[in-house]
């Protein structure tokens, strides 16, 4: 594992925008628009952190198959890639990537047990050949940085010694991963948007700290604005828009 984020495979990975947000022709096809890409994804990012609070793992471990997730479907379509076996393969790919194993097997009772829906009754034997398949997809580059590294040592450094800051900080650093940004962006750089965030949302000046971190506030800037944005969509997500375009795959549409 590189030990310097600037040498690693996730930072010699990152995508530009325009790379990220694209529907493969195969989804195309069926009428999947980039609205559409981008509520299956959040959709399954939830599902996801709901099947990891039953197998209880550490939310990096979550981060980690979120990120494999999204990066899987810049390159395969969800029409061949059935996000419904995706998800939870990557928890499973992740929990070993990150040292917390977690058994297929269980992975699979839970999965039965949160939802009623067929699609969802993938056996162990599917999942460890989609494991297969997804490992292909992402090269075998499994290391995944994050904000939280990053984030544990500037809050400290900021001065601000407030219990809900620092919760609001790392909610927002969370949410994150229900966007493709860790895709797109270096982690200390979310986390320092996260930060910028929670500080202009409680009115703390912290300008002169950013100044002496020499950083691009541009950039930090835009980030903070993809992220506001988020929120502002996510008011408008609804259960039906989400059913709505999981049925343009041809996919049984979603309960539970």
């Amino acid at each position: 594992m590189a030990a310097n984020f600037w040498i690693s495979s996730h930072f010699k990975q990152l995508l530009d925008p325009e790379e990220v947000d694209v529907v493969h022709p195969l989804d195309k096809e069926k009428g999947i628009s980039l609205e559409d890409f981008k509520l299956i994804k959040m959709h399954m990012t939830n599902y996801i952190c709901k099947l990891a609070q039953h197998v209880k793992v550490r939310q990096r471990v979550v981060a980690t198959a979120v990120s494999y997730m999204r990066r899987v479907y810049t390159k395969k379509s969800m029409s061949e890639y059935d996000p419904r076996i995706v998800a939870p393969t990557c928890l499973y790919l992740a929990s070993k990537a990150e040292e917390s194993t977690v058994q297929a097997r269980l992975l699979s009772f839970y999965i039965k047990k949160l939802y009623s829906d067929e699609k969802y009754r993938y056996e162990i034997k599917e999942i460890l050949e989609m494991e297969m398949k997804i490992l292909e997809a992402l090269n075998y580059y499994l290391v995944i940085y994050h904000p939280y590294r990053a984030l544990s040592q500037l809050l400290p450094d900021t001065g601000i010694n407030d219990i809900s800051m620092t919760q609001l900080v790392w909610g927002l650093v969370n949410d994150t991963y229900k966007t493709d940004l860790i895709l797109m962006h270096p982690p200390h750089l979310i986390a320092l948007a996260c930060i910028y965030i929670a500080t202009v949302y409680r009115d703390k000046d912290i300008t002169a700290w950013f100044e002496e971190l020499r950083v691009d506030m541009n950039v930090v800037k835009n980030i903070s604005m993809e992220i506001l944005d988020f929120y502002e969509g996510h008011r408008l997500i609804t259960e039906e828009r989400i059913n709505a375009a999981f049925s343009k795959l041809a996919l049984k549409t979603l309960n539970g």
